[in-house]
């Protein structure tokens, strides 16, 4: 073991990112009972506005850092892809139970293997593709089709998740050229810009209520980060990653108790499902000693 090189904490690790989960999972609950009465991209604006807030110690480094033309068209397309993604999920959520959006999210770290094979480059081999078609199946299974009626709203998260597959492909490639601060706070500012228009042309004016618990879900998500971040610095993903399924059981227990939404045992099999193959992924990455590209469940959260 090097010098510098800190010593794994698997059940510290283990530990945040069961707060991690809580703290998305309350996310989710806000958005909910919020519902459809503010619109989808409004309520999206809103919320990075607020969250934007916690980001203002960012400010003066993301003024001062240095950057090339190629790295402001690729903080741009990020922030525009992830504002489209954003408004979709928050579209999904109000429309759709809890577990099938939290279930349905699990896909984007599929799409990032993919996408990390088609655009940069990655070998995928054997294993990892069957791995790839196991979490695809899993979808199948949530989404059932010919077996239940699929609504405008998992279509949106079908998009969203592809959205956020893409969003942390260029997050990746970003990270390796800059600080990772000045990513999050760029992805924060570019969001508000890209989802401006889409928000104007639909304003409502929101109550005061509805402020309040948008607030409290850019308090809840800017926490769920910084919490995700820790878990990850006590352990390795490989070991955190399975506890990301630990989010589904509290969304699906969410949705019954306060949301009146029928409990779907086929959306727990898909989730699994999509969750065990995301999950292979990324340990058969660590045993190859790879530099990682597939993200944590949680981390293509809103």
């Amino acid at each position: 073991m090097h010098i510098d090189q800190k010593p794994a904490r698997p059940v510290l690790g283990v530990f945040w990112m069961v707060v991690t989960g809580l703290l998305f999972v309350g996310v989710t609950a806000l958005v909910k009972y919020l519902g459809p009465a503010i619109p989808a991209a409004e309520a999206a604006i809103l919320r990075y506005a607020i969250g934007f807030v916690f980001l203002i110690p960012l400010v003066r480094p993301m003024l001062a850092t240095r950057l090339s033309r190629r790295q402001w068209q690729l903080f741009t397309l990020r922030g525009l892809a992830h504002a489209i993604g954003v408004a979709l999920w928050f579209y999904a959520m109000a429309r759709i139970p809890i577990a099938d959006v939290t279930a349905m999210n699990y896909l984007a770290p599929i799409y990032v293997t993919l996408g990390a094979a088609l655009f940069l480059g990655e070998r995928l081999a054997a294993r990892r593709v069957i791995a790839v078609i196991m979490g695809l199946a899993g979808a199948l299974i949530i989404l059932r089709p010919g077996f239940r009626e699929i609504g405008p709203g998992h279509l949106a998260m079908l998009g969203a998740a592809l959205v956020f597959g893409a969003s942390y492909i260029l997050a990746k490639m970003l990270t390796d050229e800059t600080n990772a601060a000045i990513v999050v706070g760029m992805l924060s500012l570019w969001v508000t810009i890209g989802l401006a228009p889409m928000a104007l042309a639909v304003w409502v004016t929101p109550s005061g209520e509805a402020l309040l618990v948008l607030t409290l879900v850019a308090l809840l998500a800017t926490a769920g980060h910084y919490t995700m971040t820790l878990a990850f610095a006590a352990a390795p993903v490989t070991v955190t990653q399975p506890v990301s399924f630990l989010q589904l059981v509290w969304a699906v227990a969410l949705g019954a108790l306060f949301f009146d939404e029928g409990l779907d045992i086929w959306v727990i099999v898909g989730g699994f499902v999509i969750l065990g193959s995301v999950t292979f992924i990324t340990w058969r990455e660590a045993v190859l000693k790879r530099n990682l590209r597939t993200p944590p469940a949680p981390a293509t959260k809103v």
